[in-house]
């Protein structure tokens, strides 16, 4: 299996997992793998808080730097998740998230970073994945601002944070294949509601032009959705 190690980053093995970790927190991974993969590992530990998604994710404080950080296991989506379940082909697509975060970052596009990902051996070719990113404290996702009873001028802050975030992606190139309220991330920071973008490996560098139109489009797919299933409120005239 061969892993990219971006500058900055280590590459280490520990068992049957190789990780490729943010060089400050090479004692919080090696102390992570000692003990089995980060996820499971997350999942033993009492103060660990669950996170909904696919599958569970939990927040911890890693065991050295008692740095906060989410802990997500990957898995495969659509109708062959329940055979292909968490098993990918070698490298897996952890090295992609993490080349796409450090790209985003680069673009001055907010995402969670990734401080390591860590590749467990299988079965021949087959490998499973967990990725620990930081974790963004008092953050809310965006379909949260759209429940029924939310003050209209904080829905209407937190959409103009979105669309800040959808610009920044379109000018970048960037498309998000499965950009949705679930995957805008926001949190105050300096009295401003900053935007996050969340489950960065569905993204691809493109043209602006196909990146603007693919962007708006699957988004206002999801407020619509969202708004039909749960009631959320959005307006709908408004250029997202």
């Amino acid at each position: 299996m061969t892993h990219t190690t971006p500058p900055g980053h280590v590459r280490i093995t520990v068992g049957r997992c190789i990780a490729v970790v943010r060089r400050e927190h090479e004692a919080d991974a090696r102390a992570l793998l000692g003990e089995g993969t980060p996820h499971e590992v997350a999942a033993r530990e009492l103060s660990a808080r669950p996170l909904a998604g696919r599958g569970v994710a939990y927040e911890i404080s890693l065991p050295v730097s008692g740095t906060r950080a989410v802990v997500r296991h990957n898995r495969h989506g659509g109708l062959l998740a329940p055979l292909t379940r968490d098993l990918f082909l070698a490298p897996t697509r952890a090295p992609r998230e993490l080349a796409i975060s450090l790209r985003l970052a680069a673009a001055g596009i907010p995402t969670p970073p990734v401080l390591l990902y860590a590749v467990e051996s299988r079965a021949l070719f087959l490998r499973r994945a967990d990725v620990v990113t930081r974790a963004i404290a008092e953050a809310r996702d965006l379909s949260t601002f759209m429940m029924p009873g939310e003050p209209a001028a904080s829905r209407a802050y937190a959409w103009a944070a979105a669309r800040s975030l959808v610009d920044a992606l379109d000018a970048a190139g960037a498309r998000h294949h499965d950009l949705n309220v679930k995957n805008i991330l926001l949190a105050r920071a300096n009295g401003v509601l900053k935007p996050w973008l969340l489950d960065v490996d569905r993204v691809e560098f493109t043209s602006v032009t196909k990146a603007r139109a693919g962007n708006r489009a699957r988004l206002l797919r999801s407020a619509r959705k969202w708004q039909a299933l749960r009631g959320g409120e959005f307006a709908e005239g408004v250029d997202y």
